[in-house]
């Protein structure tokens, strides 16, 4: 196998060391700078508009340096009152100067120490209820797909396996990219930043609880090592990953993984069927493609099903999987379908078909 030296892979964890957390999907769309700005002016507004209100009337300030209360003296008084600070240096005299300092500034002092503190309180309140989300997240996640690498693989692997029912919510992505992570949040799918060799990043994921594991790294070397972490920490899921070179592929399966699949060949046979028989490879494309167009489902054996023969059900049958076993449906050990069989069937793809695999409907007997 084809793999560059340990060294650029340490260099590369190491530059996402610091980075990898777990990223949950964000209703709010505004930037907190947007946030913090945005309430920095409405306070300058209050202190504009406190000074102005001094200002309006200053015969009824005395100022105790020089008497006469001009605009940069409203401003400096704003400035001190609404920050209590207060030092008495100007003060109002009049009644209407008095008035005014309890019916008007004095709420706006209130409303001055709202929008100031209030930014501090709403940002550790922001704090404290993401890290309660994520607890809870933690929590409730069991039984969840973890897709490592979020490029066009892994992209169109959670496309396919969520147009058969899978949630959204249900699905982690790990990725070393944070703008990646980002845009997979910005979906709806939970995410962590990270380099998915190192057991904390998975660990992260919540690996250990996970059933279905995707990898699609862009390169097989990264890719057998997330399969060896991925398989130390959960011995009963199911790993499924990518590999670039056919020759990686015993290599991966060795690592751990259930099934492997080598992109560039399957792309290249692919382009090759569409040559000789572009009806063929139109068909092929469709059959690839979940939830549209004709679909390749894999469903248990019905009572009213067992005893028949594979060409006896009402489905187009292409396979049996009996025990660790996929028989051909024109293989001879098929015989009769038994009640544990499941079927690998081609049907048209239908509102009603998509579930996930692992919890489709049974058809009626």
């Amino acid at each position: 196998m084809k793999l560059p030296g340990h060294d650029a892979i340490a260099r590369q964890a190491d530059e996402h060391l610091v980075t990898h957390r777990v990223r949950l999907p964000r209703r709010v769309v505004e930037r907190p700078i947007r946030q913090v700005l945005k309430r920095l002016a409405m306070a300058l507004l209050v202190l504009v508009a406190t000074a102005f209100i001094v200002w309006a009337d200053s015969d009824g300030y005395n100022d105790n340096s020089d008497g006469a209360v001009d605009l940069l003296d409203s401003f400096y008084y704003a400035t001190v009152t609404l920050s209590t600070t207060g030092y008495g240096d100007i003060t109002p005299v009049s009644d209407a100067a008095r008035l005014t300092n309890i019916f008007v500034i004095t709420p706006l002092r209130v409303l001055f120490l709202i929008i100031l503190v209030g930014t501090t309180l709403e940002v550790l309140t922001e704090r404290t209820r993401d890290e309660w989300r994520l607890n809870r997240w933690r929590a409730a996640l069991r039984d969840h797909t973890v897709v490592v690498g979020f490029g066009t693989k892994g992209r169109s692997a959670i496309e396919t396996v969520c147009a058969t029912g899978l949630k959204k919510e249900q699905v982690v992505v790990v990725d070393p990219s944070s703008k990646v992570v980002d845009a997979a949040t910005a979906e709806g799918y939970a995410g962590v930043v990270g380099d998915a060799t190192r057991s904390d990043v998975l660990v992260r994921a919540e690996v250990r609880k996970a059933r279905q594991i995707i990898i699609a790294t862009q390169r097989d070397d990264t890719a057998v090592l997330v399969t060896l972490t991925a398989r130390q920490l959960n011995r009963a899921a199911k790993i499924v990953a990518a590999v670039r070179e056919e020759e990686n592929a015993p290599l991966l399966k060795q690592s751990g993984a259930d099934a492997v699949i080598t992109s560039a060949s399957a792309a290249g046979r692919l382009l090759g069927l569409s040559v000789l028989s572009p009806a063929a490879g139109m068909v092929m494309e469709d059959l690839i493609q979940q939830g549209t167009g004709l679909d390749i489902v894999e469903r248990p054996v019905i009572k009213s099903e067992v005893g028949k023969g594979v060409r006896e059900t009402d489905d187009l049958v292409v396979s049996v999987v009996r025990g660790h076993r996929v028989l051909g449906y024109d293989d001879s050990a098929v015989g009769t379908l038994q009640l544990t069989d499941r079927l690998i069937t081609i049907v048209r793809a239908t509102p009603g078909t998509q579930v996930a695999p692992h919890m489709r409907p049974l058809p009626q007997d």
